[in-house]
């Protein structure tokens, strides 16, 4: 991987007002980069695939709303996000391939239903349920969240995040607790109602509204993964028309920047 790229920190200013931080790599063509749960832009994989990227690429990696150095304007919907997104696309200088991890990937699918301007997509792992081994989420997951974190139970409100829908064993969870990450992680506990929200009731997978998305599109997976995020990835590639989907290898859900940004570099330089 190349060496470390010179980094500008800057601000988008999305449609209702709300400032978006964004870190940008590189030059060339745009590339934004969109994080998962309780990832901020200076996540090490996130700025891993930058640094990888920026000898090629204008790579923008932000920290989404409620995290890091961005606003949050309430009420939330997906729709802000969607704004969100796009103007960190406008910052980048216009229209951009973008490349979207666990639910960051359920937003960029969205995004791109969405947004002309999305030109390729990169999807890590989105984790949409489409069979029995998924882990059962009530439909009102994100109304569960929302009212832990109201209730002054963040830390709750993680553990619930954890344990049901990540699937982290309650006793792991429990160890977390005295970790430095720890407080991290309860300082965003209200973003992890807005994930259920992206990813909608029970997770399901969006068919439909996939099948309304026109651009080339690279499904990713662990071959480390759980089967039902293995399951997730296909489903998803199936969806999108003439996606593309790989499975890499000893790779698992908090795959490494080193496995991801050679996927990224040939699929965003690949001609059509």
């Amino acid at each position: 991987m190349p060496g470390a790229a010179r980094v500008l920190s800057g601000t988008a200013i999305s449609a209702d007002g709300t400032a978006i931080a964004c870190d940008t790599y590189g030059s060339g063509p745009a590339v934004v980069l969109v994080a998962g749960a309780m990832m901020g832009r200076a996540h090490p994989t996130l700025a891993g695939v930058a640094g990888a990227l920026a000898p090629w690429f204008t790579v923008c990696s932000y920290d989404r709303r409620g995290r890091g150095d961005s606003g949050d304007t309430p009420p939330y919907t997906v729709e802000r996000e969607v704004e969100d997104l796009a103007a960190v696309m406008a910052a980048a200088g216009g229209p951009a391939m973008v490349f979207g991890g666990s639910s960051g990937a359920a937003l960029a699918l969205e995004a791109a239903v969405r947004l002309p301007g999305i030109t390729r997509l990169v999807l890590w792992e989105p984790p949409y349920h489409v069979d029995d081994s998924a882990p059962a989420l009530p439909r009102d997951f994100a109304a569960r969240l929302a009212a832990l974190v109201e209730a002054g139970r963040r830390a709750e409100a993680v553990e619930r995040f954890l344990v049901d829908a990540a699937e982290v064993p309650a006793a792991a969870v429990a160890g977390m607790r005295a970790q430095p990450f720890w407080a991290q992680a309860e300082a965003v506990a209200h973003t992890l109602a807005y994930e259920a929200a992206v990813l909608g009731p029970g997770n399901a997978l969006p068919a439909r509204r996939l099948a309304a998305i026109r651009r080339p599109t690279l499904v990713l997976n662990g071959e480390d993964s759980p089967a039902w995020m293995r399951n997730a990835g296909a489903a998803v590639a199936a969806a999108v028309p003439g996606a593309i989907r790989r499975v890499l290898e000893d790779q698992a859900h908090d795959v490494a920047a080193e496995a991801l940004a050679p996927e990224l570099l040939e699929f965003f330089t690949l001609e059509e």
